[in-house]
């Protein structure tokens, strides 16, 4: 059965001016429909928008019935993490470069949230990761919808490290890096470095290296429950970084070690009935286009 949102809250930056207009516009066309607002506080720093309701941004999750993010898809990263544990669904309107994540255009922002209040959507289920630090002070459980990446703390060095899936010896690293990524993640930080597209509805996980010393370290796709281990043999000397979803969240330093699994939380993710993954692929990687499209270059 369709829920019932009777609780929107807005996610974004707020007071940027990209962003601002559309959420003025989401904010008046829900109160006219006699939906209650959120904004978390200090997001609107402005003041602009008015009749909606400010509470802390960890009550949000909490409060609302459905979270309505603004902006690119690092908005809705960041909401995602927030909301995933309290199975709130996620709608994203793109006001930033890509849009993987927030699909809605803002021409269609306004009739393709009257469908899903009216319960005319398409509901995806997406894996989250989880992640920790061993041999460090305590850094607390690590959330990522993209990836979990271990990078180098300093330009012009590398890292060794080494990779077990399940108990099991996979290979010896040296290189930039390593990224973790989910089904979502697959056509973020993971593509570029030469990663495969794995459709959203598939149950598994990308491990990429990042500029691999030995040409040779390829991507391995890997099954959902696959339970990774990833020690930091060598740094270099300074500290690596583990950034979730762009974020950077924790450091490890030589012998520390970084495990990475299926979180137990999933984000939701809401879509207009017309959604279509293969199109959306098809736009934002500009795929068959031919030469005669792009734009003639004079001399």
């Amino acid at each position: 059965m369709p829920r019932e949102f009777k609780t929107v809250a807005l996610w974004g930056r707020l007071g940027e001016n990209s962003v601002t207009e559309p959420a003025q516009q989401v904010l008046a066309h829900l109160r006219q429909r006699g939906i209650t607002v959120l904004v978390a506080a200090g997001s609107d720093a402005k003041r602009e928008l008015d009749g909606a309701t400010r509470v802390d941004e960890r009550e949000i999750a909490h409060k609302a019935d459905l979270v309505v993010a603004i902006g690119g898809d690092g908005t809705l990263l960041h909401a995602a993490r927030h909301v995933a544990a309290r199975d709130v669904p996620l709608v994203g309107i793109n006001r930033g470069r890509l849009g993987f994540l927030t699909d809605v255009s803002p021409e269609h922002m306004q009739s393709a949230l009257d469908a899903i209040l009216a319960g005319d959507y398409l509901s995806e289920r997406r894996l989250m990761l989880a992640a920790a630090v061993e041999n460090r002070a305590a850094t607390g459980s690590l959330f990522g919808l993209n990836d979990i990446v271990l990078q180098k703390g300093d330009t012009g060095r590398l890292l060794d490290f080494t990779t077990e899936v399940d108990g099991a010896y996979v290979n010896t690293h040296r290189g930039d890096g390593l990224i973790v990524a989910t089904p979502t993640g697959s056509t973020a930080y993971a593509l570029s470095c030469s990663g495969p597209i794995i459709q959203p509805n598939v149950d598994a996980l990308v491990m990429v290296p990042i500029c691999p010393h030995t040409l040779s370290d390829r991507p391995l796709v890997l099954p959902s429950a696959s339970r990774i281990r990833v020690t930091l043999d060598h740094a270099g000397g300074s500290d690596a970084h583990v950034v979730c979803d762009g974020e950077a969240l924790a450091r490890m330093a030589g012998g520390d070690a970084l495990t990475i699994s299926l979180a137990k939380q999933s984000v939701t993710l809401l879509h207009p009935r017309e959604y279509n993954y293969y199109e959306l692929l098809r736009s934002k990687l500009n795929w068959g286009r031919a030469s005669r499209d792009r734009p003639t270059v004079s001399r």
